[in-house]
């Protein structure tokens, strides 16, 4: 299978990691943001798009690129900032690749549109952790180290959101990120575990069935989330196969996720001025990211109707779905999987997501779209 095949198989968050490499891919207590709301009047137009730093495009090509975005109907990028190895921006913690993003934050000022730097938040392919820090890492319940025996793919290397160098280490990278003069938002992804279990369109490509949740999929049973666990609970995982210790369990990752975001990672966006969203996946307990409970802005669930085997009426019932679980605080959008979507389905996709009431939609990605998506898109958005 060719390498770029192999990435069209891949789960929404992994193949934004792999693409950002090749480009080198209810809220309890929500606390509004100093900056506009997504969606607001005042604030980011109602739909938004994923990009890679693309590197080798020349601020010309960029400049183009940006403002058919906004004619287009697009108010706000995610550009990768992150990828879990290197920083696309002038990051004092992470090795910096190229300072993309304050090179074209000027660049989407003048066309009109928002920039959130989007970060992968727990892969990390850094080799100086790994080699520093092997014990940040996720186990499953084999016992194997993510580092050493990732789920799936290569880079499918997480840390844990239990350990305390691994909380520093994310704020520190967050707090630099948020510091970045007219950066509208700090967009996290990949904050959530491996998927225990993962859409059923993408089991038959890895040549696995998942009818259940298998130990090698499962993370964290690291000495640290055992230790919490028993703390927390008085509990022990020895007496796992008893239902009231499952649900606890599966209720430690959920909040243990839950806890990253609102209690280490908000806090770093609010007293910058910036906004906070997440992509999310519409199945969270297979990837025990219970994002209805996050203190954000918006959330971006990838509604990515291909990789579960549904139309896009299965948009409009994830959509709603998820804006009936969120504070009235909290904004949605549509993610959609522009891969998956002819260029004339894509009116009836953002009519799909309408329906169910998002705010708007969220395109992976920039990449995907083509001249004839474009036409499409800006139609149906000026609809």
């Amino acid at each position: 299978m060719k390498r770029r095949d192999f990435l069209r198989l891949l789960p929404a968050g992994v193949l934004g990691l792999a693409a950002a490499n090749e480009w080198s891919g209810s809220a309890a207590g929500h606390e509004p943001s100093t900056q506009p709301g997504p969606g607001t009047a005042a604030g980011p137009g109602p739909h938004w798009i994923w990009s890679g730093p693309n590197l080798h495009e020349t601020a010309d090509g960029w400049r183009r690129e940006l403002e058919r975005m906004k004619g287009a109907g697009i108010g706000a990028v995610l550009l990768t900032v992150y990828n879990g190895h290197r920083a696309f921006f002038r990051s004092r913690v992470a090795p910096v690749a190229a300072p993309r993003l304050e090179e074209l934050l000027p660049l989407a000022r003048a066309a009109g549109l928002a920039v959130h730097g989007w970060m992968w938040t727990l892969p990390c392919n850094d080799p100086d952790i790994q080699a520093r820090h092997p014990e940040w890492y996720v186990v499953n319940g084999r016992g194997e180290s993510a580092r050493t025996h990732p789920a799936y793919v290569p880079y499918y290397k997480f840390l844990c959101p239990n350990r305390a160098g691994v909380r520093d280490h994310l704020r520190n990278i967050v707090a630099d990120l948020a510091a970045v003069a007219g950066l509208a938002g700090v967009h996290l992804d990949y904050i959530r575990y491996p998927d225990v279990i993962l859409p059923v369109g993408l089991q038959p490509r890895y040549g696995i069935v998942q009818d259940r949740e298998y130990p090698q999929y499962d993370y964290c049973y690291c000495e640290v989330c055992r230790r919490k666990f028993r703390e927390s609970t008085g509990m022990t995982l020895d007496d796992l196969p008893r239902a009231d210790v499952r649900a606890a369990w599966d209720r430690f990752r959920y909040d243990s996720i839950t806890g990253l975001v609102n209690d280490v990672l908000a806090p770093e966006v609010r007293q910058r001025g910036r906004q906070l969203t997440a992509a999310v996946f519409p199945n969270w307990r297979n990837v025990r990211q219970e994002w209805s409970r996050w203190r954000v802005d918006a959330v971006l669930p990838m509604l990515y109707h291909g990789f579960y085997n549904a139309g896009l009426d299965w948009v409009t019932a994830r959509t709603r779905a998820g804006r009936e679980s969120l504070d009235p605080g909290v904004t949605l959008f549509s993610g959609l999987y522009v891969p998956h979507l002819a260029p004339e389905e894509v009116p009836a996709a953002l009519q799909a997501a309408r329906a169910g009431g998002a705010a708007g939609v969220s395109l992976f990605d920039a990449r995907a779209m083509s001249e004839t998506h474009w036409r499409h898109f800006a139609t149906a958005a000026r609809a």
